[in-house]
Parts: structure tokens; C-alpha cells; sequence
């Protein structure tokens, strides 16, 4: 034995610490969630790869989020995304409404909906005979 120690896998001894965000390819924070589980004492225990998936999560619905409220303001051409957008992008689609379906969004409005019966009624096309039924 050369009393060096022992070297990990890299081959290196003490080189650069790599966060566990960037390890995973994240870019919400691993560390900042890992310590909210713990001191959020919802466990005695929290093991290494529950902040992970967490933080991948949280990352995959805010990505979905962000791109629906993107297209949203696209279509009301506006470069910023707004409250408003969020909302309609939230209930608008299913998935996100069926998760976000307690929740109020400040100054988001609601959405655009006018029942059929309040709609005035179509009349028959000219050249249609229109039935008289007793």
C-alpha cells in the first residue's frame, strides 16, 4: 500500500464538487429541496433519490406550464406573459386543470363562456322548407 488513499471512480482525488441539480441535468435545486423535505418533517427519514424526482417533477410541470401560457400570449400578441395567460392556459387544458382545479389565480380572470341557450337562435336556410309539426 502506498497510503494515498482511496480514489473514486473519476481517477481524481479532490477535485471539483459537481451539484447534484447539475448531476441529474436539472435546473431546479436539488439541495434547496432535499433540506425543505427535511425540515418539513413530512418523514423521519428522506432518501437521496426523493429530492431528484422531486425537483424533476416540479421542473416538467413548470415547463408544460410555461409553454401553454407562451402560446397563449402569442395569440394575444403580447411579448410578457401575464396572470391572465397562465390562467388560460391552465384551464384549458385538461390535465393541468384537473391538478390545478382548486386553486385561484390573482388577476387571472375567467375564462370566456357564453351558455348555448343565451345564444340567439339560427334560423333555417332560404332555400330549406321548414317543418310544421302539430
Amino acid at each position: 500500500m502506498s497510503g494515498k488513499g482511496k480514489i473514486g471512480k473519476g481517477g481524481k482525488k479532490g477535485g471539483k464538487s459537481i451539484s447534484r441539480s447539475k448531476r441529474a441535468d436539472l435546473n431546479f435545486p436539488v439541495g434547496r429541496i432535499a433540506r425543505f423535505l427535511k425540515k418539513g418533517r413530512y418523514s423521519n427519514r428522506v432518501g437521496a433519490a426523493a429530492p431528484v424526482y422531486l425537483a424533476a417533477v416540479l421542473e416538467y410541470l413548470t415547463a408544460e406550464l410555461l409553454e401553454l401560457a407562451g402560446n397563449a400570449s402569442k395569440d394575444h400578441k403580447k411579448t410578457r406573459i401575464n396572470p391572465r395567460h397562465i390562467q388560460l392556459a391552465i384551464r384549458n387544458d385538461e390535465e393541468l386543470n384537473h391538478l390545478l382545479s382548486g386553486i385561484t389565480i390573482a388577476a387571472g380572470g375567467v375564462i370566456p363562456n357564453i351558455q348555448p341557450v343565451l345564444l340567439p337562435k339560427t334560423k333555417g336556410k332560404k332555400g330549406e322548407a321548414q317543418s310544421q309539426e302539430y
